[in-house]
């Protein structure tokens, strides 16, 4: 009887194993590439006195000067309360300012100070070491290879995001 009756294979169950082949598995490996890094990260900023949050306001600032509250939200992929106590950490550390914004009295946009900006450069003197490590299992050629095609991953050419 049991022959009779068709075979099923059970469904694809995903993992973040390596090797996993189902749909998610990309998803799941960039999570936890994600998870390593940022661990790397904190523990080179760490004894700066900042987060890891802290740190992605702060590139934000770095690359487009002041910037509207609303905008490091979606520039960080916060949201507002996180930027809002993100944003008050770093002016009470005096690493960045908040300034109105002309035309709107009730739009504030946040600058980063010269303190501030030290501390970044700081942040990027004590990382390498650790970034360094982050790769170390990978061959030569490899760091880059990985750059580039995460970045070609991240930022696609036909901008679909």
């Amino acid at each position: 009887m049991a022959a009779d009756v068709p075979h099923r294979t059970a469904p694809l169950r995903v993992t973040d194993r390596p090797g996993d082949a189902s749909p998610f598995a990309l998803g799941l490996l960039l999570r936890r590439a994600h998870w390593r890094a940022a661990a790397v990260m904190e523990e080179a900023l760490r004894p700066l006195g900042i987060e890891l949050r802290h740190f992605a306001v702060l590139i934000v600032l770095v690359d487009r000067g002041a910037t509207v509250q609303r905008d490091l939200v979606a520039a960080t992929g916060s949201d507002k309360a996180g930027i809002m106590r993100v944003v008050d950490d770093l002016e009470r550390r005096g690493l960045a300012v908040r300034k109105t914004v002309p035309g709107d009295r009730r739009v504030r946009a946040v600058e980063i100070t010269h303190q501030g900006l030290e501390l970044f450069d700081a942040a990027h003197v004590a990382a390498e070491p650790l970034a360094e490590r982050l790769v170390a299992e990978l061959r030569s050629g490899e760091p880059e290879q990985l750059t580039d095609l995460l970045t070609r991953f991240a930022y696609p050419a036909d901008g679909d995001a």
